[in-house]
């Protein structure tokens, strides 16, 4: 007898403000939150468009618009251009450590000094290290921080987490008081750097916006690939976007 393989269940959420552009309404689809989550099946909902946050996998499904573009970079292929040597350069200086998922009161001080700062406000500007640890910390995969610092001076943390084809940029915070370093550029250059190591194909950089000015940055990285919802394919970025 053939036994019979099943899948998780997929729930549409209720219509909600859109984090990402002003005005509009968004929709997401998430997982059962009750179903538990392995490598291997965290691997194919990436290569489906979906994302996590905490606990939560989810993929935008908003009927009136298709903005957030699932986008990933091709390990392999990548060279930096003359801006990403020229912050490879400016961060000569900074070394980088990974280290499995864990709560440190000093990385949670520079994510409330970032939060300050770029997200001022917002739902994410909170001081509550139990949202922080929900949010960053506790993960049922394979999660890494890496770790940037001048010295003994944290100036960054980058949170991957690692499927059998590449990583999955989770998250990055670093010290808003210093621009010049262009630290979440170093930080994509860096996340490329590890899974080129480990010999993955993929850095999955979660979702591109051409409205969004703070997403601009990752249209940068190239080769890059954006995910199609329609015909459940990746596309190379530049025959779709010009």
């Amino acid at each position: 007898m053939t036994r019979e393989v099943q899948f998780p269940t997929l729930y549409q959420t209720a219509p909600h403000p859109c984090p990402y552009i002003e005005s509009n309404t968004a929709v997401n689809l998430i997982l059962d939150p009750h179903y538990p989550v392995n490598t291997s099946l965290y691997a194919r909902l990436l290569q489906h468009g979906f994302r996590r946050n905490g606990s939560l996998y989810y993929r935008p499904f908003c009927n009136e618009c298709s903005a957030c573009i699932s986008v990933r970079l091709m390990v392999s292929h990548f060279r930096p251009n003359r801006a990403q040597r020229r912050t490879l350069t400016r961060n000569a200086d900074v070394t980088t450590r990974v280290t499995k998922a864990r709560f440190s009161q000093e990385h949670f001080e520079l994510y409330l000094r970032y939060q300050a700062t770029r997200h001022a406000g917002d739902s994410m500007d909170d001081p509550d290290p139990e949202k922080y640890r929900r949010f960053l910390v506790d993960s049922e995969v394979e999660t890494s921080f890496i770790e940037f610092r001048k010295d003994d001076v944290l100036l960054g943390v980058s949170i991957v987490d690692r499927v059998d084809d590449g990583l999955s940029a989770i998250y990055t915070f670093f010290e808003p008081n210093a621009p010049k370093r262009s630290l979440g550029t170093y930080a994509i250059l860096a996340q490329v750097d590890l899974a080129r190591r480990e010999g993955l194909d993929w850095v999955y950089l979660g979702y591109w916006i051409a409205e969004s000015p703070k997403m601009a940055y990752k249209s940068k990285f190239r080769p890059l690939q954006r995910y199609n919802p329609f015909s459940a394919r990746w596309e190379p970025m530049d025959e779709v976007n010009g």
